[in-house]
């Protein structure tokens, strides 16, 4: 049982909850309304599975890669490897094993060779460009390490789209809004988590920003980024109800606040608590997106839609 969950723990399960998270709105927008939730039900599973395996690959090559890394860092002594309750070798067999099910599950299974293919071009870039190089060598690499993060509101949209016999246009456009909220939503989310761990950060020489820059800078940053975050998520408004639009702005506008709270309190030489914020970036994309996936079941009629916008976008 304990070796079991070792394996378990080298797919980082909750990071794989937020990846989940950004999976399934991704799905049911992709084919609004009650009756296209009942119809691709099982592809909704099958997809999450496949989907889940490709995550835990990257994540488990990720801890084959940050070995020595996470043996300097307090945070990560309690991973697998440190403790040598599995050998690195083991782990990358189990990593192989996970991406290649992966790739055939959605490629056979869910009928989606471009979702497999993404689920791929995630573990390499994640591991050769930003584990193996962006992480320690620039204070920016966690901005551009989060693209692999983003990718599993493109697998969610590829799988049903290319299952989709509704005959409408694919309106890639959505999904590659729901990537980049991802996209500018990671720094400040990892950045404010940095804050509280920037000595760890420091004592394994990774340049996080918050290990080489001033708090003002790094908060600076980070309300930026959330201002982006929030932006982006507007977006897609036109293509979603009144349900949509209502979380994006409550919780976006809590977003701002808590950051913009963070940098004052900075500026004014306060003691400050980033680990609030980190909390409740976690919370903001939940109801972010438990807000577009009710939107989507529900199936009200898209906003731009009403407005006399052209049908195909929505």
């Amino acid at each position: 049982m304990e070796t079991i969950k070792a394996y378990f723990a080298l797919t980082k399960p909750r990071i794989i909850e937020l990846l989940l998270v950004a999976a399934i709105p991704a799905m049911l927008q992709a084919q609004r309304g009650i009756d296209a939730v009942a119809d691709n039900i099982w592809l909704i599973i099958s997809t999450i599975f496949g989907g889940w395996m490709g995550a835990a690959a990257a994540h488990t090559f990720n801890m084959v890669v940050d070995y020595e890394i996470d043996q300097k860092m307090q945070r990560t002594r309690a991973r697998p490897l440190v403790r040598s309750k599995i050998t690195r070798r083991s782990a990358a067999i189990f990593g192989s094993v996970l991406l290649t099910v992966s790739v055939l599950w959605l490629g056979v299974l869910a009928h989606s060779w471009l979702a497999a293919f993404f689920v791929i071009l995630t573990n390499v870039f994640y591991i050769f460009v930003y584990t193996k190089w962006l992480k320690m060598k620039n204070a920016q690499g966690v901005v551009w390490g989060g693209l692999a993060g983003c990718m599993p509101a493109m697998v969610g949209w590829a799988v049903i789209r290319d299952n989709a016999t509704d005959g409408q246009a694919d309106r890639w456009w959505q999904a590659i809004v729901l990537f980049l909220i991802i996209f500018f939503w990671t720094p400040p989310h990892t950045w404010a988590l940095a804050m509280k761990y920037k000595e760890d950060y420091r004592r394994a020489g990774v340049p996080m920003l918050p290990v080489v820059a001033s708090e003002k800078e790094v908060t600076r940053q980070i309300t930026w980024y959330t201002v982006a975050t929030v932006a982006v998520s507007l977006l897609i408004i036109p293509a979603a109800s009144w349900i949509y639009l209502v979380a994006a702005v409550a919780s976006g506008a809590l977003f701002i606040w808590m950051a913009v709270r963070l940098q004052q309190g900075v500026a004014r030489g306060a003691k400050v608590k980033p680990m609030r914020l980190f909390i409740y970036s976690n919370n903001y994309l939940s109801v972010l997106f438990i807000g577009l996936s009710v939107d989507a079941i529900v199936g009200w009629e898209p906003i731009g839609r009403a407005l006399g916008m052209s049908a195909a976008l929505f």
